[in-house]
Parts: C-alpha cells; structure tokens; sequence
C-alpha cells in the first residue's frame, strides 16, 4: 500500500507543481490556478507559521509514507528533492528554494493580473 502512496504522491505533487508553473497560461484554468496558488501560499505563509516557512502538507504526507518504505535523509524541499532525483546532482537547498519562491511569486502575480483583467473585460 505504501508503495502505491508514493506514486500516487509523486504523481499528484508534481502535477501540481506543473500546474502552479503552467496554469496561468490557458484562460479557462486561470481562476483554478489562482485558487490553487492561493492554497499553496495560506500552506507556505499560514501552516508555515506553526510549521515552518513553505510547509506543504502533501510533503510531509509523502515523507512518511517513503520513511515507512526505508528513504532517509530526505530533503525538507520538494522541490529540490525532484531537482535531486532527476538530475542526479545536489542542488543548494537554500538556491532552490529561492528559485522557487520567486517562481512561485511571479506566477502568483500574473495569475491574479490575468484574472483581474478577465473579470474588469466582463464588467
């Protein structure tokens, strides 16, 4: 069961992730992105305040299920745990973590820019 948790963990973050990344871009995903965004900043900056800056619940949930299968010193980042992975090298963490706030920032900001637009063409 384990097993199947952590791919579907995998699976579901990354496509997240891909989403917060790429969601902006299409018109009829925009208002999903910018809830998802919102969602992922009241996880970072409200959850962060009892957790620690950038708590993700679905980190910490996959990071139980992979130290019941045996994984240790995983990363506090997802982000750098995928860079990690696929590359095979060993990012900074406190780089990677910039990189990705100020990813997440700008897409944030855009995302809202795009549907404030949308919604003052409609009105």
């Amino acid at each position: 069961m384990d097993r199947c948790l952590d791919i579907a963990f995998f699976a579901f973050h990354s496509l997240f992730i891909l989403f917060i990344l790429l969601g902006w871009i299409w018109r009829r995903t925009r208002p999903w992105h910018l809830l998802a965004a919102a969602l992922t900043a009241c996880s970072w900056f409200g959850l962060g305040l009892r957790y620690g800056f950038g708590y993700c619940p679905c980190t910490d949930w996959h990071w139980q299920v992979r130290e019941r299968l045996g994984y240790t010193d995983l990363p506090r980042s997802y982000i750098k745990f995928l860079l990690d992975t696929f590359t095979g090298a060993d990012w900074p963490a406190a780089w990677v973590d910039g990189v990705t706030v100020t990813l997440f920032f700008v897409m944030f900001l855009l995302s809202a820019a795009l549907q404030a637009r949308s919604l003052r063409r409609r009105h």
